[in-house]
């Protein structure tokens, strides 16, 4: 293995550890280190591949005005030679995707299993409302599985915030696997942070949950169904959420304290914005002691 393959494959793994939003900083800085973009580029593309499925990337999809998720659930089976597609089961149509510049194309309408489909609908419906009614940010999909009382429902909200010194980001995965023919929910949801403040700390936790779906749900009309479903998955969410803010507070109250100085050894916060100010202080600083010195 040479040196640049080396070099590519470290990148790699820093790609998959990239904090929510950070990713294209990750890559500027791992440019630096590997010093050949042709090989970066073709190198990095299998861990970018990866990272954008694990973490439900989303993308605008042509021709609509919502976007969709990226993720292996919504890969389309294709021939050997042909390039990889991803269903957008809201417009029915798939599109290719350039994990690198993060951009769809080439759609193409997509025919859904017609007795499904109002189902999917219905759920996919009541997922929008559901979304904006709880995240500040929010993409969601609604797949339809081989059976068509089988449906998977995949949720991703963004916080970005990287342009201040005293930054939380974050990323909100859920996912939830519907099936009415043995009246059950099994769900996931992953949750990961990047805090920082005078510290780089990355938080990552899961939650597996299981709900029994009553025999009057399953027997509803699609549109009462998917609503008492996202009144359940609504009732979840919500005790998982007061749950992580009760934890992260005693965190910040314990662990991050134990971590790093609340303070400076000067007793006061950092003003980023007189840093330069700072360091050329301390130059001019060092030169007196050099003059007075000579």
């Amino acid at each position: 293995m040479s040196q640049v393959d080396e070099r590519v494959q470290v990148a790699s793994s820093f790609v998959l550890q990239s904090p929510p939003g950070e990713i294209n900083d990750v890559l500027n800085d791992v440019r630096v280190v590997v010093n050949d973009d042709e090989s970066l580029e073709q190198g990095i593309l299998p861990a970018l591949r990866d990272y954008n499925l694990a973490q439900f990337i989303t993308v605008d999809v042509p021709g609509t005005s919502h976007q969709t998720i990226v993720s292996d659930l919504a890969r389309i089976s294709c021939t050997q030679d042909e390039e990889e597609r991803f269903l957008d089961p809201r417009s029915k149509t798939s599109f290719r995707f350039d994990h690198l510049r993060l951009e769809a194309s080439d759609s193409r309408p997509e025919e859904l299993n017609p007795e499904a489909e109002p189902q999917r609908a219905a759920l996919d419906s009541c997922a929008i409302s559901y979304l904006a009614g709880h995240y500040h940010s929010g993409v969601v999909a609604v797949f339809p599985a081989q059976s068509s009382n089988q449906f998977t429902v995949q949720i991703v909200a963004n916080k970005y915030n990287p342009s201040n010194y005293w930054c939380v980001s974050g990323r909100w995965r859920s996912q939830y696997d519907i099936d009415f023919d043995n009246r059950t929910i099994q769900g996931r949801v992953l949750v990961n942070i990047h805090y920082y403040e005078q510290g780089n700390v990355q938080l990552e936790t899961s939650h597996d949950l299981a709900l029994s779906m009553p025999p009057a749900i399953a027997s509803a009309v699609p549109s009462s169904a998917a609503s008492k479903i996202f009144a359940l998955i609504e009732a979840e969410e919500s005790r998982l959420q007061t749950s992580f803010n009760d934890a992260y507070h005693e965190m910040s109250e314990k662990a991050f304290k134990g971590l790093r100085r609340a303070l400076p050894l000067t007793r006061q916060k950092m003003d980023w914005d007189k840093v330069m100010g700072y360091k050329l202080g301390a130059e001019l600083t060092a030169s007196k002691g050099v003059f007075a010195n000579s």
